[in-house]
């Protein structure tokens, strides 16, 4: 029965961040402006979390900050939150729900790649384990390739009565240029790699700040006031400042809670469970529900080139956390046999965990995963 109740939360788990894929397209499918859906996001998340930091000072006295802790923590809210976001959701407007699903399967592969550079992981290319994770890395790369430059032939959906297909765009839906489509894809890959290095330093900055939840809602408060500030320089018709309809209203408040805070609970719950890797390799499961409903509800066509791109996304994913798991195995082998030393890099493993949404950090081995609100 408990195992029932992990798979079952998985799959909600899951069905959320297809739910958000599909209604952050479908909002842009009708009319919301991006800069403008980023900020009302953010400022959403904040507001849902000043509360809880507020119950969190009475509690306990808040870590002291001052000017140069501040400016880092606004920072990281600049190129972690706001600045990635904005780069997604442009990204995504000009590709499809689906193949923002596919990208998300990279986010363990990217975070390997740079725990690699920050020398908090090793690749051995003489070891199976080292051949499963770089041959993973070489799959992705492909995969994004192949989603951005390749179309080919078109699977049409089967319903052409699409429940959030908005009577003002549903042209427009499919009619992005071959060069915007591989910008979106683009656009959406660049925020995923700024996004996963941005988990990497949270662990240092949790070091100096040690109380997660405020600085979530600290960063989450700053990001509001940079995408206030991005969206008034680059939105300058008032307009569109309002929201679209109520597709629109419901993207904001569910990506701003639902994601933000129902999810990221799940998703701690699973990992208490069952761990990290086991929460990952759920990943593909988004991208099956996503490709479904948004072919029912927003009448999207899906193309050989994505499903091909997906497939190769998804078996890089698979091998690098292949490589990952047969990898710890034998170091808890030598552990064990007392060859001591252990796998230093629990940053990827962490970072492929909680999907974001927000801004999610992560922190120590034991299972902290520390997370902020509301990315994507």
């Amino acid at each position: 029965m408990g195992n029932g109740k992990v798979y079952a939360t998985v799959v909600l788990i899951r069905l959320i961040y297809a739910g958000m894929h599909i209604l952050t397209k479908a909002s842009f499918n009708e009319g919301m402006s991006t800069t403008v859906f980023v900020f009302y996001r953010h400022a959403v998340a904040a507001i849902f979390l000043l509360p809880f930091a507020f119950l969190e000072i009475r509690k306990r006295p808040a870590p002291p900050l001052n000017f140069k802790l501040t400016a880092k923590i606004f920072a990281h809210a600049f190129y972690g939150m706001a600045g990635t976001i904005n780069l997604y959701c442009i990204g995504l407007k000009y590709a499809s729900a689906t193949s923002s699903s596919a990208i998300f399967n990279i986010v363990p592969v990217v975070a390997f790649i740079l725990a690699v550079m920050f020398r908090m992981e090793t690749l051995k290319l003489r070891s199976v384990h080292g051949i499963a994770k770089a041959s993973g890395i070489l799959l992705c790369v492909g995969g994004v390739i192949v989603l951005a430059l390749y179309e080919g032939p078109e699977l049409k959906s089967m319903n052409h009565h699409q429940l959030l297909k908005h009577h003002t765009s549903a042209a427009a839906a499919h009619a992005h240029s071959k060069e915007e489509w591989a910008l979106g894809i683009f656009l959406m890959t660049t925020s995923i790699v700024i996004w996963s290095f941005w988990t990497v330093k949270q662990g240092p900055l949790l070091l100096e700040y040690p109380s997660k939840l405020l600085n979530t809602t600290l960063q989450c408060v700053f990001a509001s006031i940079q995408s206030f500030v991005i969206a008034l320089v680059l939105e300058r018709d008032f307009s569109r400042w309002k929201l679209a309809g109520a597709v629109s209203l419901a993207s904001v408040l569910f990506t701003g809670i639902v994601v933000a805070a129902i999810s990221y609970y799940l998703q701690i719950w699973v990992i208490e469970k069952k761990g990290p890797v086991f929460l990952s390799m759920s990943m593909p499961l988004s991208l099956v529900f996503t490709m479904a409903i948004a072919s029912f509800l927003l009448g999207e066509d899906v193309s050989l080139g994505s499903i091909i791109g997906s497939v190769l996304l998804v078996a890089g994913l698979y091998n690098v956390l292949w490589g990952k798991s047969r990898e710890e195995k034998q170091a808890a082998g030598g552990r064990d046999s007392g060859g001591g030393g252990g796998v230093d890099g629990d940053v990827e493993r962490n970072a492929a965990a909680v999907q974001p949404a927000d801004g999610e950090t992560k922190e120590k081995e034991e299972g902290d995963v520390d997370a902020a609100a509301a990315k994507v």
